[in-house]
């Protein structure tokens, strides 16, 4: 069962301190050790000198308070603090507290970008006991934006198919992703996705699971698949190189709270039964 449980309002008065996950634009207020991080756990943020501009209730985290706060860009660190972006901190934050705050930025940037109705421009208002921003003269509601995407394990016998995106270091590979497109559904958009990416035809497409991940707004979902046919050809858009892996000679791969690496791990379980 998730630590984690999501809710709206808040409770009239709290009970304990609360984890507050406080923003400029993209960046996180957090203490940054060499290897470790955390974020502030107070009551109100007031007392570490920080007025937000808005604030929203998310839920509990075992059964402590959790909350997101937009501050504006002008906003000092607290003596011993700094902001951080969200994937400087991934593997240094605890594993729950980065997922929550992947869920606090969202929300953050979505009411962030919804406070005037983008059909009318009349300002909006907070929808009472949902996530949700309602306009008062034209009715149109807004709900947080999701994207899904899908990230799949393409396996060819004893070997996976990983590939390193332009954008990743040398020699940092993973599973093939790529976001869904209108009118399609995930296994056509798995199958256009390694076909684009990498010039391979797939087949034997099964759920796996899923990850929301905060990088912009997506919901990945995950697949497994099998190779039907083809030869690697990386389109150089996405894509700089991909191979076939073994088990025993996989690259730099991505860290373990990442539904990429849970799908390269099923895989080499596999290989090991």
């Amino acid at each position: 069962m998730t630590p984690f449980l999501a809710a709206v309002t808040p409770p009239s008065a709290l009970p304990e301190p609360a984890w507050w996950f406080a923003f400029v634009a993209d960046r996180l207020l957090v203490t940054l050790e060499e290897t470790k991080a955390t974020v502030p756990c107070v009551f109100e943020l007031a007392e570490l000198g920080l007025k937000p501009e808005r604030h929203h209730y998310l839920g509990t985290l075992n059964g402590r308070p959790c909350f997101a706060a937009d501050l504006t860009e002008e906003t000092v660190p607290p003596a011993g603090m700094s902001f951080q972006g969200l994937r400087r901190l991934w593997q240094k934050l605890d594993d729950d507290l980065f997922l929550v705050a992947g869920r606090a930025v969202q929300i953050v940037n979505w009411d962030r970008h919804h406070q005037y109705c983008g059909r009318c421009g009349s300002a909006t208002q907070d929808k009472p006991g949902e996530r949700a921003k309602q306009c008062p003269h034209c009715g149109q509601t807004n709900f947080p934006r999701i994207s899904p995407a899908i990230i799949v394990a393409v396996t060819k016998g004893d070997k996976i198919l990983l590939g390193r995106n332009h954008r990743s270091p040398q020699g940092f590979f993973s599973v093939i992703a790529g976001f869904v497109e209108p009118g399609e559904t995930l296994e056509e958009c798995v199958q256009r996705e390694v076909l684009e990416e990498t010039g391979i035809l797939v087949e034997n497409i099964r759920y796996f699971g899923s990850q929301p991940w905060p990088f912009p707004h997506s919901l990945m979902i995950g697949f497994t698949a099998t190779y039907q046919g083809g030869e690697i050809a990386p389109d150089n858009d996405e894509i700089a190189e991909a191979h076939w892996f073994t088990a025993e000679n996989l690259p730099l791969i991505p860290g373990k709270i990442s539904i990429s690496r849970q799908l390269i791990d099923w895989f080499v379980a596999q290989q090991s039964a």
